[in-house]
């Protein structure tokens, strides 16, 4: 779909209206759902990117076409004449539909930063309209999708838009990690707070034990579980080689909306 097509012009309304139109099956058609997700986080650095693998992995072991999106990807470096972000490349690497950058991170940025001020450094200006065409493209490709958001749930992306906004564009059902480690729940129940108010559907979360020596992280997971009105699709511990099919055996995707039906959970 080109970017100049009148039905993106008008952002808000419309485009959040698209979006998820493109995920489902024709009506008749005999087809499953489209699955598709926006993954989030308590913070940056808390393992959005090794979860969005993981889910990759296990749509990919179930024979499912799966492609990640990284609309923003800060912190990228030139290889080879080509723009390269780590978090991108994972996700590139667990999918399984090979699509160009162009959709798959619209915004690919060089400075490791929040992605307003890497998009200043870069003289670029992040807009929705891209994101949310690159995704119809995507979905249109692939029979499922991962998208994953950058740093926290609300982080700016321009003066007057922010993931947030995204999340709430693209409409799809959110997947929380949570990384364990002190301050935690606060930060957790938080997002879980701003999730709702975008009446998002916050579909599972996942306890990322990030911090290895943290104290009482049972407690913590209970105290979570009992306040968050999610499934806790599983509790990845801290993992010597991370990978995504590492991280793949401790997940259980199948409380998610439109999960592959009658296959492997992981």
């Amino acid at each position: 779909m080109s970017l100049d097509d009148p039905v993106l012009a008008p952002v808000l309304d419309p485009a959040r209206e698209l979006a998820p139109q493109a995920q489902a099956a024709p009506a008749g058609s005999g087809l499953p759902p489209r699955f598709a997700c926006f993954v989030t986080g308590t913070d940056t650095e808390i393992g959005k990117t090794m979860v969005s693998a993981a889910l990759l992995h296990a749509l990919v072991q179930n024979g499912v076409r799966a492609c990640g999106m990284k609309p923003v990807a800060a912190g990228a470096e030139l290889r080879n004449g080509v723009l390269h972000n780590d978090d991108a490349d994972r996700l590139i690497a667990a999918g399984n539909v090979t699509l160009p950058q162009s959709l798959t991170t619209p915004f690919m940025l060089t400075e490791p930063a929040a992605p307003h001020i890497a998009a200043e450094i870069d003289d670029t200006y992040i807009s929705p309209v891209p994101i949310l065409a690159a995704y119809i493209e995507v979905s249109a490709a692939s029979d499922a999708v991962v998208v994953e958001g950058v740093g926290g749930f609300k982080v700016p992306l321009n003066e007057e838009f922010d993931t947030a906004d995204l999340a709430e564009q693209l409409d799809l059902p959110v997947v929380l990690v949570v990384g364990m480690r002190l301050g935690c729940i606060s930060h957790a129940l938080l997002t879980v707070e701003a999730i709702s108010a975008r009446n998002l559907m916050l579909a599972g979360w996942v306890a990322n034990e990030v911090d290895p020596d943290m104290a009482y992280i049972d407690e913590n997971i209970d105290a979570l579980q009992q306040r968050i009105p999610a499934p806790l699709l599983g509790r990845v511990p801290r993992l010597d080689n991370p990978s995504a099919a590492a991280a793949a055996e401790y997940l259980d995707f199948s409380q998610l909306p439109n999960w592959p039906v009658g296959r492997n959970n992981t």
